[in-house]
């Protein structure tokens, strides 16, 4: 069964008692037991609620694994799979990865004892120099963000297996419907399901996806005894949102390769970042292990006040963090998404202040591109 449809049915068929083709909402914090030493399979909802394991099973079944698990937030499920490690592990991270992984990795975690390596994980060679005796994991995106470096999942996870390490893998700007990282080799596949899972902009959540099911057990004991899980309320919009999964990228892909298309031939467009261009470096290796590019674009203009003149004219797109709505968002990665890696970091990876990232909409591509062009038009051209 195709991805697509599979993620339409998701708890299609829960409620046998009513037939209700839209799993309820079970807005409810504890659950009545039938007697003493019997249970309904829910006691409280932080272990269990039937409305989030409809979305934790459809995830799972969307990803290949054995389970999946649904959080408060994207950085709240990477918080949780942190709590798998202890003091002196460490582990081999994407370079120029979300600020806000960073941030956490850094600000937070490296005072509970776990050292981080950041490497350059569209180049397997430079993954392998950075592992030390004491690594544990891999924690790679497999689109990265916002420089759209894209990552070869299936020799990374060999790399992995051969260390007998951990390979976790930042899915978000890919999702399953576009690349499966369990089905490469990946050990974990992680999501801000805020993005393109929910879809509309409405939704904070966190997607965790396991193979293994020993793993997975030790991931539910840390979901459940730390208890940053999501509500019923909003895993039931991330199921609405999954429904239209397919389409939405499907949309929002072709509008991307239009987009990109138009900025490489703007003369104040001075770099494009995409995969599904055919000078992209990962192109190729996106054809071999993916569905698709993406919706995401990075692009650079001639100058920084180029930056401020076009985040302040656009009318359809909208200036704003995240990405993955059916809304068109452009972002400024040196302020934005990542201010908190210092600067020198920022320029050496590319993160300059010329650099801008748009998460492309299901608008019509011509209504986007008009939208982009009188942007950059001089004042006396507009």
């Amino acid at each position: 069964m195709e991805i697509s449809t599979q993620a339409v049915r998701i708890g299609l068929e829960w409620d046998t008692r009513t037939g209700a083709v839209t799993i309820p909402v079970y807005q409810t914090a504890t659950f009545r037991h039938p007697g003493l030493g019997q249970s309904t399979g829910y006691d409280y909802t932080r272990s269990g609620n039937p409305t989030r394991q409809a979305l934790e099973e459809g995830m799972a079944l969307l990803d290949g694994g054995t389970r999946g698990f649904a959080y408060s937030s994207g950085m709240a499920a990477i918080a949780s799979l942190l709590l798998l490690f202890k003091p002196g592990d460490h582990l081999v991270v994407t370079e120029d990865l979300y600020g806000g992984t960073y941030r956490l990795f850094e600000q937070v975690f490296k005072q509970y004892g776990l050292a981080f390596t950041y490497a350059d994980t569209s180049d397997p060679a430079r993954v392998r120099a950075a592992l030390r005796d004491s690594t544990r994991a891999l924690f790679v995106e497999s689109l990265t963000n916002p420089l759209l470096k894209t990552a070869d999942i299936p020799a990374l996870a060999g790399l992995c297996r051969d260390r007998g390490i951990l390979c976790i893998v930042d899915n978000t700007f890919l999702t399953p419907y576009l690349l499966q990282p369990l089905q490469l080799g990946a050990d974990i596949a992680l999501y801000s399901g805020s993005k393109y899972l929910a879809g509309h902009n409405d939704t904070i959540c966190g997607i965790i996806v396991v193979k293994d099911a020993e793993l997975a057990l030790r991931v539910y004991f840390h979901q459940n005894a730390a208890g940053a899980v999501l509500g019923p309320q909003d895993s039931w919009l991330v199921i609405r949102g999954l429904k239209t999964l397919g389409v939405r990228l499907d949309r929002q892909q072709e509008n991307a390769h239009a987009i990109a298309a138009w900025l490489c031939g703007h003369p104040l467009v001075t770099k494009v970042l995409y995969p599904g261009l055919h000078g992209h470096p990962g192109h190729a290796l996106m054809q071999r292990q993916a569905r698709g590019f993406g919706a995401m674009i990075s692009f650079e203009v001639a100058s920084p006040d180029l930056v401020e003149r076009l985040l302040g004219r656009t009318r359809l797109i909208s200036f704003a963090e995240s990405l993955g709505g059916v809304e068109s968002l452009i972002t400024f990665p040196w302020l934005q998404t990542h201010a908190d890696i210092e600067p020198e970091l920022r320029a050496r990876l590319g993160i300059s202040e010329t650099l801008l990232r748009l998460s492309v909409g299901i608008e019509a591509a011509a209504d986007l591109i008009a939208d982009l062009a009188q942007a950059l038009a001089p004042e006396e051209a507009r």
